[in-house]
């Protein structure tokens, strides 16, 4: 075994390729181009991306796109970058800005760690959402969860000051863990008045998946943080 194989890092994420429709693989023939940012160690420059220097909200895991298309309808004077490594989701993602003529938002599909060590500048982003990350529910896989002490020490970083972060779960050991994990760092407050969780995040739309969870019983737990 090699040296690279012994030290190769710990994913948050399992790469699925899935089954892609022929109008996502269409949509993302005809629109990476335009939308898509390939991965690079070098840091993007805002304004040559985006063709401005608006605000910027990154959403790290958007699954079939649904609340980045939201935001993006909603707020058209601010800028969007998603970030997710699900081929169909990228896809699905690129139809509906296609359909609504969005303009203020960019895709990436890399590791999501590696694109904040390296193309995200430091202090430049206004807000990140990281909405049903993947809980990795056994115990011996906790490690792989994508927040850690290690992962919010890097968004301190990339975070303006003044700066959110939002999240949401439905794995109430998750929950708890990421309150831990911000709570242990001196960067970020809680936002939530008993400094715990907090309401539903007003702007984040009710997915089919949370929808499905409701159903089924399954809780869902919101946090958001300030970064001071």
């Amino acid at each position: 075994m090699s040296d690279s194989q012994h030290h190769r890092p710990i994913r948050s994420f399992a790469r699925r390729v899935g089954r892609i429709t022929d109008r996502q693989q269409s949509a993302i023939d005809k629109l990476w181009p335009i939308f898509g940012i390939e991965y690079s160690t070098q840091p993007l420059d805002y304004k040559t991306v985006f063709n401005n220097q608006a605000p910027l909200t990154i959403e790290i895991g958007f699954g079939m796109g649904e609340v980045l298309i939201s935001m993006a309808k909603e707020n058209s004077e601010q800028n969007y970058l998603g970030i997710d490594v699900h081929t169909p989701g990228v896809g699905n993602l690129l139809i509906e800005v296609d359909k609504h003529q969005l303009k203020n938002i960019r895709v990436s599909s890399y590791d999501a760690v590696e694109v904040l060590k390296h193309q995200i500048p430091n202090n430049s982003v206004d807000n990140f959402c990281i909405f049903f990350s993947d809980p990795w529910h056994k115990n011996k896989h906790h490690k792989r969860r994508l927040i850690n002490e290690t992962f919010v020490a890097l968004l301190a970083k990339k975070t303006k000051h003044g700066g959110k972060i939002y999240l949401a779960t439905d794995w109430e050991h998750y929950a708890k863990q990421m309150l831990s994990v911000f709570d242990d760092n001196k960067h970020f407050k809680n936002l939530s008045p008993d400094n715990r969780f907090c309401e539903r995040i007003s702007f984040r739309p009710l997915t089919k998946f949370e929808q499905r969870g409701h159903r089924l019983g399954h809780g869902v737990w919101d946090l958001s943080f300030k970064k001071i």
